[in-house]
Order: C-alpha cells, then structure tokens, then sequence
C-alpha cells in the first residue's frame, strides 16, 4: 500500500494543500497525514471515503486498483458533455 501515500501526496500537493489543511478538513492531526504519506499508516475505511470526496476521486484511485484518469464532469451540462467526448473521441482518432 505504499502507492497509497505516494497518490495521497500527489493529489494534496496538485491542489495546492498542506498536511495541516487536509489534517483539518478530516479532523485529524498532520502527523497522521504524515503517517499516511510515508506509508507507516492506513486510513480507516471512513477517512479513505473522505479523502476521495475531498480530492473527486474514487477509493479505487486511493488504493491504486483503478489506474484510469478521470474527469470531473459535475456542473457541466449535457451539451457540454457530449462536445468534450466529441472533442477527445477527435483527439484518439489523430
């Protein structure tokens, strides 16, 4: 589960976010988040949860199963859906 710390701190660190924001948006303290990053820790199976809602990734993703990019197409209408897989079903096909 090593990948696991490595996804945690790529993702925290692509938003911009310290150990101490992600500690306090899951209520625990740095060290913890810490822990989770060098590997010496686990989530508990509610802050893994969290920890996917808070980054719009799945628990897949967190536990290196599911190693597909995604997008988060939330907000967007299904006009604009269908133009952006219009648009990458274009790019594929170069």
């Amino acid at each position: 589960m090593v990948d696991f710390g490595n996804t945690l701190k790529t993702l925290r660190l692509h938003e911009k976010m310290t150990q101490a924001q992600l500690s306090q948006k899951l209520g625990l303290t740095k060290s913890v988040i810490s822990a989770y990053e060098t590997g010496l820790r686990l989530p508990s199976y509610d802050v893994l949860i969290h920890i996917a809602q808070i980054f719009k990734v799945s628990t897949d993703y967190l536990l290196g199963v599911d190693q597909k990019d995604s997008l988060d197409l939330s907000g967007l209408t299904q006009n604009e859906k269908s133009a952006l897989l219009a648009l990458i079903k274009a790019m594929k096909s170069r």
